[in-house]
């Protein structure tokens, strides 16, 4: 698999995701992805960015602004 943008060469990897819903910042640390190894970009699998959005959407109706779980654990 290569990048979209730059055609570097991609690399399975884990990361942390960052989201701004409504009122509340969301951090998902060590999601699995695909990582470019020249320019750094990131893509996430179909299975993957479904779970991240419903992590975000159960954590957007917490009373908290900031969150800060595992992808694991969540």
């Amino acid at each position: 698999m290569t990048c979209f943008f730059c055609k570097g060469a991609m690399q399975a990897e884990l990361t942390t995701h960052l989201a701004q819903v409504g009122g509340c910042i969301v951090v998902v640390k060590g999601v699995p992805c695909s990582k470019c190894t020249q320019c750094g970009e990131v893509t996430y699998n179909g299975a993957v960015a479904g779970r991240l959005e419903q992590i975000t959407d159960e954590l957007e109706k917490s009373l908290t602004e900031i969150a800060v779980v595992n992808y694991s654990a969540a």
